[in-house]
């Protein structure tokens, strides 16, 4: 899977956030809506994953595929492309799965670091934990559970998956074992995703062999029909074959950048998961003609901004495995940054600027800087205790909000931060803040999931007034062209709009789909519901964690 919660993964556990919100927001209203009241539409489509990584498949050719994001096991019909929940949340989280003895299926919670097995017609059960960073798993002939910590750990495990014995170290610092397989050798064959090969590993002692190189960041390997290795190349979306015996590499097919795990069926044909535009592939390996099965426009859409220039009104979404930009005219979408084919890092927040759009991630502890024309990286800057927003300043700082600190920091241009670099602090005292917006007067906007509040905070004295409490998960934040504040209560599904002139507040939106629950150990304000307004219109752009879709909200009499 992706390097999701790589670096700096939090080491305090928080409450999960509210449950889903009740509803859907209709794309059209049956009556004339409240004169506050804003008509609610789909601005995007829908995708059915948040993130899709491990797949595998069924004796009857359902193809099981799991989210980590989502926390969830689907089960997809290849035939028709129908989705279907197959293990909910939390127990579902699934980085990768595998079928055993007697259909017994195991699975990796990659962010809670479990292990569950399922027999037939029984229950999830917890066979092992402690494994931060649980990724890749499989089963041998005869029956053991070989499972791999990647990115937040580095090692292989045997777990006594019905002895109850928990986990048994065979080897660290393997280079990234990621999707493998057990051959008929009986040994493991998979991608090392740090060190560009693909290996066979012993699992008496954990000694590996190369078997084949030529690949820029492999992510998984399987057997196929024809005793040939087949195997994806995440950075450049190749599909390739292997010959186990004399390491002979040849190109089956092309896909899209940001591959994470592929399952060979009974048919012989290949299912490839593709993380950043929650897709699912079929590939003939004879012919390399590809299918897709189910795609979606968008992976997670998260935090939104909006800008605005000579070329239009544009509309910038971070969206977990993604930045994409979207034209609010034509409705077309950009993906100038997307995971491992560029530098990025699991962006969740994001601010719009006129030279720069910063992108924010929590799970890295991460501000990237991007080129608001080209799209194209400028610099990542690190040492953030868990920064969920970052915004350019009207006076050109850029500022980062921690949720971890509760600060406000200005950001060095000049070079990336450490940890043990002194910062320059604007603002502190939030409670596990969310997203943040400058208003005219130059003061910021914070939501706090911590107590439920929207702060004013003054930069001229650092100081926190807190205009609301009580709110129902504030997560998204912007001002409005006439200074006034909008707000996403991610829990209740709705967006409120607070007036600092008469400190009036009234609800512009309800029924909307938003506040999906956060996984163990993370952010209360798991993935941020987002707000955007446009400057030209008056629309209000709100990102769905739930349906993986963004919302536009037209003003009355619009």
């Amino acid at each position: 899977m992706a390097d999701w919660l790589k670096t700096t993964a939090l080491t305090w556990t928080t409450a999960l956030a509210a449950g889903l919100a009740a509803g859907l927001a209709g794309c059209e209203q049956a009556s004339p809506p409240p004169p506050s009241i804003y008509a609610a539409s789909e601005f995007t489509g829908r995708s059915n994953f948040h993130g899709v990584h491990g797949l595998a498949v069924e004796a009857d050719g359902t193809v099981l595929a799991g989210s980590v994001v989502g926390q969830a096991i689907y089960a997809i019909n290849p035939a028709t492309g129908d989705v279907s929940v197959r293990i909910g949340p939390p127990d579902g989280m699934a980085d990768d799965i595998a079928f055993g003895p007697g259909g017994v299926m195991a699975w990796t919670g990659y962010l809670t670091g479990k292990v569950f097995v399922q027999e037939p017609g029984g229950a999830p059960r917890l066979v092992a934990s402690g494994l931060p960073g649980a990724n890749s798993l499989a089963f041998s002939a005869d029956g053991k559970l070989y499972v791999t910590q990647v990115f937040l750990g580095d090692a292989l495990h045997e777990v006594d998956w019905m002895g109850g014995g928990g986990a048994r170290l065979i080897r660290s610092d393997l280079g990234g074992l990621n999707g493998f397989e057990v051959g008929p050798d009986g040994m493991i064959y998979g991608p090392l995703w740090f060190r560009n090969a693909i290996v066979r590993v012993d699992p008496s002692d954990g000694s590996a062999t190369r078997v084949a190189g030529g690949f820029e960041v492999p992510a998984a390997a399987n057997f196929g029909a024809d005793g040939m290795l087949y195997a994806i190349d995440t950075k450049t979306g190749e599909l390739k074959r292997i010959d186990p015996a004399t390491g002979q590499v040849s190109l089956v097919a092309v896909l899209r950048p940001a591959l994470d795990n592929l399952a060979i069926g009974p048919s012989g044909l290949i299912y490839v998961s593709n993380m950043a535009d929650a897709t699912i592939y079929e590939v003939a390996p004879a012919t390399g003609d590809v299918r897709t099965i189910v795609s979606g426009p968008l992976a997670t859409p998260a935090d939104l901004a909006i800008s605005d220039g000579p070329g239009g009104e544009r509309l910038h979404v971070a969206d977990v495995f993604a930045y994409r930009v979207i034209d609010t005219a034509t409705r077309e979408i950009r993906d100038p940054l997307r995971m491992y084919r560029d530098e990025l890092e699991n962006p969740l927040g994001v601010g719009a600027g006129a030279s720069r759009v910063l992108l924010a991630s929590w799970a890295a502890g991460t501000v990237q800087e991007v080129d608001a024309e080209s799209g194209a990286s400028v610099a990542m800057h690190h040492g953030f205790q868990a920064p969920v927003d970052a915004i350019m300043l009207a006076d050109g700082r850029m500022a980062a909000l921690e949720a971890a600190s509760g600060v406000i920091s200005v950001i060095d241009p000049d070079g990336p931060l450490t940890p043990d670099a002194p910062r320059a602090v604007i603002a502190t005292g939030l409670n596990l803040p969310v997203a943040m917006a400058q208003g005219p007067d130059g003061a910021l906007w914070v939501t706090e999931s911590g107590d439920g509040s929207l702060a004013r905070v003054s930069l001229a004295g650092m100081e926190v007034e807190r205009v609301l409490s009580g709110l129902s998960g504030p997560e998204g934040v912007d001002v409005g062209p006439d200074g006034r504040v909008f707000v996403a209560e991610a829990a209740a599904g709705r967006v409120i709009v607070f007036d600092p002139a008469d400190r009036s507040t009234e609800t512009i939106a309800e029924g909307l789909q938003t506040g999906l629950i956060a996984a163990e150990g993370t952010l209360p304000a798991y993935v941020t519901t987002g707000v955007a307004v446009s400057k030209r219109d008056g629309s209000v752009y709100v990102s769905s964690d739930i349906l993986n879709v963004i919302y536009r909200l037209t003003p009355p009499g619009e």
